[in-house]
């Protein structure tokens, strides 16, 4: 049912995460500090220019984070180096057929990572998260399975977004404008959460979790853009994993778990089911359906955890899931035996 890619591409691929990670904080201006927030812990870096004190989120404390910090002087000094080995990284997966991304995606994605959109808790969702997992399970894709599109969506908690205490450098509107996208008038005046490319079909939308009955439009301090709030979206961005998009040199993103991604897949592709959205619904199942076969077979303890996190969120969650697996049955019995 999938193929996947060699020992060596796997191996290539997690060492491109590990430059990556080192490259974000070889660029640290003054002392790295931490802070605390909401009885969680992030660092940042302070730096002083002239008689302001300035201060750039660095990200959420962790053992590896610690780590990094503790030598960011030797990664700085290191950085030409590091460069020259993500690119023969990059050329080394390509050369096993990664899909990797194409110019248009990965120019626009490379700035909005450079302006700190992943930095600052953006994850990347959507069919873009869905093929950096070729990297993150080692799943050989192909074009049909991708359903090739070169719209972009990124996801965040609209309470992280105030917590940082930091924002994106330059605006995203400057972003946007660098790559001629506009933005897309909303039922809201003034709250854009769309960006539309003037020459071609490629439209990026800001996502963020619902966590009542409407689903309304929210702001992204962080970002500094608005966001359609959307129901079960918390489920999908918890907890993400740091990840490469393949692309030049490498561009350090963040995406959701794959595990969680694939039952989210089955949670939309039933709320696309009927009407205009249908065509999607069946490339839901198509992505959900490859994900969960892998996944039963390399990390079923992580797809079981997923899973039942799901259906214990309540009838609706196990119905929209439970009438998702019904069409896939093989699917419904690999979730079963991993139990």
């Amino acid at each position: 049912m999938f193929r996947r890619h060699s020992p060596t591409a796997q191996a290539a691929y997690h060492d491109l995460v590990s430059l990556l990670l080192d490259e974000a904080v070889s660029d640290i201006r003054g002392t790295p500090t931490p802070r605390d927030r909401n009885g969680r812990t992030y660092w940042y870096d302070r730096y002083r220019i002239g008689s302001e004190v300035k201060e750039r989120y660095l990200g959420e404390d962790s053992e590896a984070l610690r780590a990094r910090l503790d030598r960011f002087r030797s990664l700085k000094e290191e950085r030409a180096q590091r460069r020259r080995e993500r690119a023969r990284l990059v050329r080394l997966l390509r050369s096993e057929r990664f899909l990797g991304m194409d110019g248009t995606t990965g120019s626009l994605v490379a700035a909005l990572a450079k302006a700190g959109v992943f930095r600052l808790g953006g994850v990347l969702v959507g069919i873009n998260a869905f093929r950096i997992y070729e990297g993150e399970l080692g799943l050989h894709l192909s074009f049909d399975q991708t359903a090739m599109t070169n719209d972009i969506d990124i996801a965040s908690f609209e309470a992280l977004s105030l917590a940082l205490g930091d924002t994106v450098l330059p605006s995203l509107e400057e972003v946007f404008s660098d790559f001629s996208f506009a933005p897309v008038p909303g039922l809201d005046a003034g709250k854009v959460w769309k960006w539309r490319q003037a020459a071609g079909e490629s439209l990026v939308e800001f996502l963020t979790p619902s966590f009542d009955e409407k689903e309304d439009v929210r702001e992204f301090a962080a970002l500094g853009v608005s966001a359609q709030s959307l129901h079960h979206l918390d489920y999908l961005i918890a907890e993400p994993i740091q990840a490469a998009a393949v692309y030049r040199d490498g561009i350090l993103v963040q995406v959701p778990r794959p595990e969680r991604f694939a039952i989210h897949k089955l949670i939309v592709a039933d709320r696309r089911r009927e009407g205009p959205d249908s065509l999607k619904s069946r490339k839901d199942l198509l992505q959900a359906e490859l994900l969960i076969a892998i996944l039963a077979e390399d990390r079923p303890s992580d797809l079981v955890e997923a899973y039942q996190d799901a259906i214990n969120r309540g009838p609706r969650w196990r119905e929209r899931i439970e009438r998702s697996l019904a069409r896939l049955p093989a699917t419904a019995k690999a979730i079963e035996d991993c139990a």
